[in-house]
Parts: structure tokens; C-alpha cells; sequence
């Protein structure tokens, strides 16, 4: 189903094959920190950005692999809510390669990896 936003998606499944070809990607985890106990992505392109930091620090709360705005970044949360969020935001901004991944860490624990979690 498409989100709200209108972001561009990406499913768990295209991603699921971009890690397994070894692509170079950000995965932008934008859940709370708390959240991390429950489920989690374990891969060294998982780069952490909550949506109450970019609230309050703006485009300067972006970790520094996706400050480039033409960096190729998926962007990931719970349900896939607050990824269309901060994706629509950084194509507002000027980001041209940024999709979320459409139902967040749960369609990911459901459909590719049961082992990261639900909540």
C-alpha cells in the first residue's frame, strides 16, 4: 500500500537484494533509540538518524554517509510512517536518491529475516 506521503518506496525485498549484492547504500534507521532493543538491522550500512534528532537539529542531525545529497539512501522505520516522512522531507531538501522501505523493520522481520525482531 502506498504511503501517505507520497515518498518512493522500496520494498523489503529489493533491499534484501541490494545488501546480498554487496551495493553501497545508506540504510537510515530513523526509529528512537529504545526502539534498537527490540529489532534491529545488523549491517554496517545502518546508519542511525531518529526522527526527534532531525527534529531538532535539522539536516545537520544526518549522519555524515548521508549528508550528500546525492547519496543513495533507503530510509527505514517500525511501519514505514516516519521513513515517508523523512523521505519526502529530504527530497524537499534537495536529496535526489532517497526511498523508504515500504512497511519498516516489521515487513522486514515478517517477510525476509523473522531473527532482527518484531514489536
Amino acid at each position: 500500500m502506498p504511503n501517505p506521503y507520497g515518498a518512493p518506496e522500496i520494498s523489503v525485498n529489493a533491499v534484501d537484494e541490494k545488501l546480498k549484492a554487496e551495493d553501497d547504500f545508506v540504510l537510515l534507521d530513523v526509529r528512537e533509540p529504545y526502539e534498537l532493543l527490540r529489532a534491529a538491522l545488523p549491517d554496517r550500512r545502518v546508519q542511525l538518524a531518529p526522527v526527534s534528532r532531525l527534529a531538532q537539529f535539522q539536516l545537520e542531525g544526518l549522519p555524515i554517509e548521508a549528508q550528500a545529497q546525492d547519496a543513495d539512501i533507503i530510509v527505514f522505520c517500525h511501519h514505514g510512517v516516519r521513513s515517508a516522512q523523512v523521505t519526502q522531507w529530504l527530497r524537499q531538501q534537495g536529496w535526489t536518491n532517497v526511498a523508504s522501505m515500504a512497511g519498516g523493520i516489521d515487513a522486514w522481520a515478517q517477510v525476509i529475516d523473522a531473527s532482527v525482531g518484531r514489536y
